[in-house]
């Protein structure tokens, strides 16, 4: 057994390897000097590290509120999976972005919230084990569904100028980036808590790190597309976060859910990760001549900015409201 946290650490680093073969294989096609350092390796390795972090704060237990606590989840779950895509598909089209712009929009909409929205929650005083319930699930499940939303939202918005994609291909490489990494995480957490307990707080600073240069970078890449479309893109995202916030607070109240869960499925139904759709953006499509991240991240990109502001204010008003339960 004490071989055991070294076992899943050096599973972790087979994983960053195989994750880079993958991610390598699917350029295949471009030549050297169009290769990209960044898109090729940087992201895709940041993102496994992240979802590894995530990961160490994880236990199965925290995936018992599906049981426990079915309405609650339920409600979440939904306002997710299911209403956020059609809100943002909804979002684009009235808006009119640009495909790439639409598509980039639509990767958002599939990413799960991550150790983000776990944090807000936190702040908020919602209830954080639902919250990480919420995360826990999601982030597996997404392997199957944002491969498949994506797709479809390529062929509505980008025709026949979109890129082929590898539904089943994308697929595997998500689970490699971000379901795998969780479970390595979860699995080192159960056969090494101290060791788990000395090395988290270091890793999830390093996560955050790596999540503000990834949305940095992704603005600074692509900042004369973004200038080009700000005016369409910006009140974009702001809609989607703020529409997705009230949905998500008002579902759950209808549905008789207290103020705490409520808070709970609100943050949850309007916050996502913006790493995981930055880094998907491009892995689907590679960067345009002399730029560093794809088009396609840079919905993410903008939202990983934007996505602050326009929580602030929720996050005042439930600090000062909430009643502990």
């Amino acid at each position: 057994m004490k071989k055991t946290p070294y076992t899943i650490l050096t599973a972790f680093a087979i994983l960053l390897i195989c994750t880079y073969s993958v991610v390598a294989d699917s350029h295949v096609e471009e030549s050297e000097e169009e290769s990209n350092v960044i898109i090729d390796v940087i992201l895709p390795l940041s993102l496994a590290f992240i979802m590894f972090s995530l990961g160490l704060g994880l236990t199965v237990t925290d995936f018992s509120l599906v049981f426990t606590e079915p309405k609650a989840f339920a409600i979440g779950i939904t306002n997710q999976m299911i209403v956020l895509p059609i809100v943002g598909f909804g979002i684009a089209t009235f808006f009119g972005l640009s495909g790439e712009m639409a598509v980039g929009l639509m990767i958002l909409t599939c990413c799960p919230g991550g150790v983000t929205s776990n944090i807000l929650t936190k702040l908020a005083k919602g209830d954080t084990a639902l919250s990480i319930s919420y995360t826990a699930v999601v982030s597996v499940v997404t392997v199957i569904s944002l491969p498949l939303i994506v797709g479809f939202s390529m062929d509505h918005f980008m025709g026949e100028a979109a890129p082929d994609i590898d539904i089943l291909g994308l697929g595997i490489t998500m689970f490699l980036l971000t379901a795998l990494p969780v479970m390595l995480g979860m699995s080192l957490r159960r056969f090494a808590v101290e060791l788990t307990d000395k090395i988290e707080p270091g890793a999830s600073k390093l996560a955050a790190g790596l999540f503000v240069i990834i949305v940095i970078a992704a603005i600074v890449s692509e900042f004369d597309t973004l200038i080009d479309n700000l005016d369409t893109l910006g009140p974009a995202v702001i809609v989607l976060n703020v529409m997705m916030l009230g949905i998500g607070w008002q579902s759950a109240i209808m549905l008789s859910l207290s103020d705490h869960r409520a808070t709970t499925v609100a943050i949850e139904s309007g916050i996502q990760n913006a790493s995981v759709g930055i880094t998907v953006g491009g892995l689907i499509m590679a960067p345009a001549a002399g730029a560093t991240l794809s088009t396609l991240s840079l919905p993410s990109g903008v939202y990983g900015v934007l996505m602050y502001l326009v929580i602030a204010p929720f996050l005042f008003w439930r600090r000062n409201n909430s009643v502990k339960e």
